[in-house]
């Protein structure tokens, strides 16, 4: 089986511009709209519109590849590092690498891409791990770098990257190339089209012993942000998490040519859907503004204290909605004046109940 990086054209990949302008050009439109709309969120919204995207982001990211982290403490570590007043609770060095990661990413993203760079991000990925040989460093075992899944009988190879004598090399024309297309360079790319190359070429040479697949979605976040002129709420690692079957299917098929359009033509439609979901955010977010104006005056100290709390969840709120005993636990009422303030909150209209008795569940009603 021949891969791109063994074909002659490598790595001087192409594709049909006229199918993705379309794309393109809806991509930027409809950036436009979310950086005007966000503008009108209040400060303290804002930073919630950064805690959720970077955390959410950094959970899926990690999820794609298998590793389940705490929501909780990554948004706590998360918040420390932007400045953000949060809780004291610890994070696992997982859960501290992947939030550098992504706030350095948040940070920086208009910074041209480096060694160095990439070099600092494997090492926070993988803080306080001892079974990797090569951390903040390009792989060098002599072993075929494979991605390979296990068969009922032989094991599948979806992919073989260049051998490590290649990758610093092979890394090298990466960045460059990268440089060289970003907005301001001398070889400037449309945003989806530069984000997807990006992705498949960096995938291509895997020059890391782990972490490629984090690293190169991080690359594709920075290039849409640099095509955007600002850190870009794009949730592609989220997005990409519920159709990750098909991420790795479109990966594979596109490590065989050099002919990218079909890759690209999923890419762009998977940043697309993606935008679409942090959209939804800010509508969320701007949701939440217009509740607590419109029950200005109505609230006790406890709802307030407790519909923030589960704002603060974000879109999918609590798992199966808030209980009476999230309640209790957020605002340390007894359970006569739980049931009272759940009812008044009813009432309000800011809950909608669902279910019975200990069953109840309260939902957020958004206007």
């Amino acid at each position: 089986m021949t891969w791109n990086w063994e074909l002659p054209d490598w790595p001087n990949f192409v594709w049909d511009t006229a199918k993705l302008v379309a794309i393109e050009q809806q991509f930027l439109r409809d950036s436009g709209v979310f950086i005007g709309t966000s503008k009108h969120l209040k400060a303290e919204d804002q930073d919630q519109l950064r805690v959720e995207f970077l955390s959410s982001e950094a959970l899926t990211t990690s999820e794609i590849e298998g590793e389940i982290l705490d929501r909780a403490s990554v948004q706590s570590s998360i918040r420390k590092q932007l400045g953000i007043s949060g809780d004291s609770r610890l994070s696992t060095p997982a859960e501290q690498g992947i939030s550098e990661m992504t706030v350095d990413l948040y940070r920086t993203y208009a910074e041209p891409l480096s060694e160095e760079t990439l070099f600092a991000w494997h090492r926070m990925l993988f803080k306080g791990r001892n079974d990797l040989i090569d951390i903040g460093r390009y792989r060098a075992q002599a072993d075929p770098m494979q991605v390979v899944s296990a068969g009922l009988h032989l094991p599948k190879v979806h992919f073989e990257a260049p051998p490590s004598q290649r990758v610093k090399a092979e890394a090298a024309g990466f960045i460059s190339w990268f440089n060289r297309t970003a907005p301001e360079g001398p070889e400037p790319l449309p945003a989806l089209t530069r984000a997807g190359t990006a992705h498949l070429y960096f995938e291509s040479i895997h020059p890391f012993e782990d972490g490629n697949g984090r690293i190169g979605r991080a690359i594709s976040d920075k290039a849409l942000a640099q095509a955007i002129g600002e850190p870009t709420f794009v949730a592609l690692s989220a997005t990409i998490l519920n159709k990750r079957k098909s991420y790795y299917q479109a990966l594979e098929a596109g490590s065989h040519s050099n002919e990218i359009t079909t890759w690209l033509l999923w890419f762009a439609a998977t940043a697309l859907e993606a935008q679409h979901r942090t959209t939804r955010l800010v509508e969320f977010l701007i949701a939440k503004t217009r509740m607590f104006d419109r029950l200005s005056g109505e609230l006790n100290e406890r709802q307030e204290r407790a519909l923030l709390r589960v704002f603060r969840e974000g879109i999918d709120g609590f798992a199966g909605g808030l209980s009476a005993a999230n309640y209790m636990k957020i605002t340390g009422a007894s359970p006569a004046t739980t049931t009272r303030d759940l009812a008044d909150l009813v009432a309000l209209g800011a809950l909608s109940r669902v279910g019975e008795h200990r069953h109840a569940r309260y939902l957020l009603i958004l206007k």
